[in-house]
C-alpha cells in the first residue's frame, strides 16, 4: 500500500511539474511575441548573415518578432556594450537581447555576471541536444554553461589545400613543419587576436603537449603551466615562422584575406574554422576549382558556440523563443546543409523521428567539401584563460616582426 501511495505521489509531482513548466513556457510565448530581438552576431561571413535572414523570417512568421541582425566584428564588442550599460545603471533595457558568444567571451561575461542565468535548458526543444548523452552542449571550452547559454552549431578547424600544387597535404603539426621547409612562403595564419589565428596556435599547442600534460591545458593558466607547456609552441614558431609567407615578417588580418591570398595563387594551403566556406567560396570564383579540404590526422580542434541572453536585456522573452526556434530540427538541418552555411548540428539525430533525421542527410557534396566521413580525434578547446596568455606571448615575440 505504502509503495503505490509513493508512485501516486512521484507521478502527480511529475504532473505538477510538467503543468509548471508549460505554464512558464506559455508566459514566455505570451510575452516574447510582438516584439524586437536585437541579435549582436560576428557579421563576416555572407553564408551565415544569409541564414540569420532567412531566421528574421521565420520568427517574423511565426511569432511576430522583428530580429536585428547587429553585425560584429569582435563578440567583445558586444560584451563592452553590455559593460558599459551596467556601468550607466541600466539593467533592465540593455540594447543587446541576444548574442553569439562561446570561449573568453562567455567566461569574462559570466564571470561578471553579464548573463541571464538557467534559461536555456527550459527552452523546450534543448531536449532534442540529449544533454544527459552529450555533456558538450553545456560545457564552454570547458567551462559550465549553467543554463546561461542554448547551443546553437559546432565547428572544428578544417585545412584546405590546392590539388593542383601539391597531392599529398601535411597531416599532422609536425607534417607541417617540414612541409613549410620544402615549399617556403605557400603557407601562414591570420595574426593574433584573431580568431582563425588563434585557433590554429592552439591546435598546435595541444598537438604539440605531451599527453600526460594535455590535462593542465584544461584548467585555468598558471604560471607555471604557461611556463611548462608555452615553451614547445615558440619553439615550433620559431622553427616554422621563416618558411611562412613574407618569411613571418608579416601576417594577414583575417581568414578572409587569407583565403584571398590562397585565390591569388601565393599560398597553396590554408585553413578555416568554417568547413562550408570552402566549397561556397570555390562556387563563387573566389577559389579554383582545384582546391580541396582536410581535417589533420593529429587532431582537429572542436568546440560548440552558443547564443545567450544579457543579464539587462530589454526582450528577454523574446530572444528565448528565438534561440528556441534555432533549435528547432527545421533550423537545425537547413544550417547543416553546406550550400546553406554547413555549420553541424547540436541535436542529438537518434532521438528524432526519421524523417526528421533524413532531413540532415546530404547527398552529391562538393568535390572540394571536407568528407563527412573523415577521421580526425577532436581537440576540446582549451580552457579559455590560456588564450589571453597565448596572445600576449605571441605579440611580444613576434608582434614586431
Amino acid at each position: 500500500m505504502q509503495f503505490y501511495a509513493l508512485l501516486f505521489s512521484v507521478m502527480l509531482s511529475l504532473v505538477f511539474s510538467s503543468n509548471s513548466t508549460a505554464k512558464q513556457w506559455q508566459s514566455v510565448l505570451d510575452n516574447g511575441q510582438n516584439r524586437n530581438v536585437y541579435f549582436h552576431a560576428w557579421g563576416g561571413d555572407p553564408q551565415i548573415n544569409a541564414y540569420i535572414q532567412w531566421l528574421a523570417q521565420q520568427v517574423k512568421q511565426q511569432y511576430n518578432i522583428d530580429l536585428h541582425h547587429i553585425k560584429l566584428t569582435d563578440t567583445s564588442e558586444a560584451v563592452s556594450r553590455v559593460l558599459a550599460e551596467r556601468s550607466a545603471g541600466n539593467h533592465s533595457n540593455g540594447k543587446v537581447d541576444l548574442i553569439w558568444i562561446n570561449g573568453a567571451n562567455f567566461a569574462a561575461m559570466a564571470k561578471h555576471g553579464l548573463l541571464t542565468p538557467d534559461w536555456a535548458n527550459q527552452l523546450p526543444n534543448f531536449a532534442l541536444t540529449n544533454p544527459s548523452h552529450n555533456p558538450a552542449v553545456s560545457l564552454d571550452f570547458g567551462v559550465p554553461t549553467q543554463g546561461m547559454e542554448s547551443p546553437w552549431g559546432q565547428a572544428a578547424l578544417t585545412f584546405y589545400y590546392d590539388s593542383a600544387a601539391m597531392t599529398a597535404p601535411p597531416k599532422t603539426i609536425n607534417q607541417l613543419l617540414s612541409w613549410s621547409a620544402q615549399h617556403q612562403g605557400r603557407f601562414t595564419y591570420p595574426r593574433p587576436p584573431d580568431f582563425i589565428g588563434v585557433s590554429f596556435l592552439k591546435y598546435a599547442l595541444i598537438s604539440l603537449t605531451p599527453k600526460a600534460q594535455q590535462s593542465l591545458l584544461y584548467q585555468p593558466v598558471s604560471k607555471q603551466s604557461a611556463a611548462l607547456l608555452l615553451p614547445n609552441l615558440w619553439q615550433f614558431l620559431d622553427a616554422l615562422h621563416p618558411n611562412l609567407w613574407r618569411a613571418g615578417q608579416y601576417f594577414v588580418s583575417s581568414s578572409t584575406a587569407l583565403r584571398r591570398l590562397v585565390g591569388d595563387t601565393e599560398l597553396s594551403l590554408a585553413l578555416t574554422f568554417s568547413a562550408p566556406e570552402v566549397p561556397a567560396a570555390v562556387a563563387r570564383f573566389d577559389l579554383p576549382t582545384s582546391i580541396r579540404s582536410y581535417a589533420m590526422s593529429d587532431g582537429s580542434l572542436s568546440n560548440i558556440h552558443f547564443v545567450a541572453i544579457p543579464y539587462n536585456a530589454a526582450h528577454a522573452d523574446s530572444a528565448k523563443l528565438v534561440a528556441n526556434f534555432m533549435l528547432s530540427v527545421n533550423a537545425q538541418a537547413k544550417k547543416q546543409h553546406p550550400e546553406i552555411w554547413g555549420d553541424n548540428t547540436v541535436l542529438d539525430l537518434a532521438t528524432l523521428h526519421p524523417e526528421q533525421a533524413a532531413q540532415f542527410q546530404l547527398s552529391n557534396p562538393h568535390p572540394s567539401s571536407l568528407a563527412p566521413n573523415h577521421h580526425s580525434p577532436a581537440l576540446a578547446e582549451p580552457h579559455p584563460s590560456w588564450v589571453k596568455v597565448i596572445e600576449q606571448q605571441w605579440l611580444a615575440r613576434y608582434g614586431a616582426q
